[in-house]
């Protein structure tokens, strides 16, 4: 099996004006948003794939924050090729505020064929930016989104007389459908599609707007099988389930996504665990409101902040210290918000119950229909 990195290195030699853009071409562009770029990019600078891959090469890379250990491949064969190397990068933003709980990354591509590709990161491995993601289970439209919003407008603005594809993998892809959805009427007719890998979708306030009614119309979904992000929330639009080679949350690893030729590899459907998942935790976010998903979500955060780790990364490294601090840091809480948090847990096991019975009860009938 092959993939994105093998893809680079077949496809190579064919630019997008010889070999027409493709889902896989997206792929890479979206993760093309987690590279380190802010370290070997200025500020304003039009630069080439190929030129910055070569600076990556040259950098020390204990200075580079690299989010995947894969990124380190992928970047210097996308440098060394026609079809990515000769695209330019403009526009890149990194933006991580804690006072707003917002962590917001995107660059622009400019592509031979008279198009550019906007790309929004997803979560990196700051704790700021798995906050707002929680945020996203009781909160409509958040910094980041809206942030997406005005990028995408200004940078239509700038390149007025060019068709636009949006994008983004996990959070990213959230952000590119919510861009696409409520930018102006002009941008929104010159996007040719927005490409959504394994991203959650929204709340009904959105989903049941007639902007989101029209937008989705242009969105192309990808998950893998066991797909959990992709699934959380509300979706309207179609997706394609791609296969992976991982096991579980490992699916969302963009590099286990199979791929043959320049299309991904299909399945039919997304697994029982998948859907399992998907169905428990609908059911447990149903059974909380959200002010107590708000303030379970705040207080837990304010726990895991007692540590001063700013990264997942920083707290794993001194994990035992960092246990006792969050231990210590849960037993001075009330016992108001500790009940809170015993109950919301004990929710989500119960339905977990509940929902393990009913699967068990589902397959007993299945296998007494075949022997009848």
């Amino acid at each position: 099996m092959a993939n994105v990195i093998d893809y680079v290195k077949w496809r190579g030699d064919l630019s997008i004006v010889e070999s027409n853009f493709n889902e896989i071409d997206s792929l890479i562009l979206n993760r093309f948003s987690y590279f380190p770029l802010d370290v070997i990019m200025k500020e304003q600078e039009i630069v080439s794939i190929e030129e910055l891959s070569k600076r990556f090469e040259n950098t020390n890379k204990e200075k580079l924050k690299i989010l995947w250990k894969d990124d380190a491949e992928l970047f210097p064969e996308m440098g060394k090729s026609k079809r990515f190397g000769e695209m330019i990068a403009v526009e890149n933003i990194n933006k991580l505020e804690k006072e707003t709980e917002e962590q917001f990354s995107a660059v622009t591509i400019i592509l031979p064929d008279n198009t550019i590709y906007i790309s929004f990161r997803g979560t990196d491995n700051t704790l700021i930016g798995w906050k707002e993601d929680f945020n996203m289970s009781f909160k409509s439209h958040i910094k980041s989104q809206i942030d997406a919003k005005d990028y995408l407008e200004r940078i239509a603005k700038k390149y007025p007389n060019k068709k636009i594809r949006v994008g983004g993998h996990s959070k990213g892809g959230n952000l590119a459908v919510y861009a696409s959805i409520f930018a102006n009427s002009k941008v929104k007719n010159r996007i040719i599609n927005v490409y959504n890998d394994d991203g959650p979708g929204f709340h009904e306030d959105i989903t049941n707007t007639e902007e989101y009614k029209n937008a989705i119309k242009k969105v192309i979904t990808y998950i893998p099988q066991d797909s959990i992000f992709g699934m959380l929330l509300n979706h309207e639009e179609k997706f394609t389930v791609i296969q992976s080679i991982q096991k579980g949350v490992m699916e969302h690893d963009v590099y286990s996504w199979q791929v043959i030729g320049k299309n991904f590899v299909v399945l039919n459907e997304v697994t029982n665990g998948s859907k399992f998942i998907d169905k428990t935790i609908k059911n447990w976010l149903n059974n909380l409101d959200l002010h107590t998903r708000e303030q379970v979500i705040d207080i837990v955060f304010e726990i895991i902040n007692s540590t001063e780790a700013k990264t997942l990364k920083e707290l794993k490294l001194s994990l035992m210290k960092n246990a006792k601090i969050i231990l210590s840091a849960y037993n001075q809480i009330g016992n108001e918000n500790k009940k809170m948090i015993i109950t919301t847990i004990t929710a989500f096991l119960t339905i977990i119950k509940e929902n393990v019975k009913e699967e068990y009860k589902n397959n007993m009938s299945i296998e007494n229909i075949r022997k009848k």
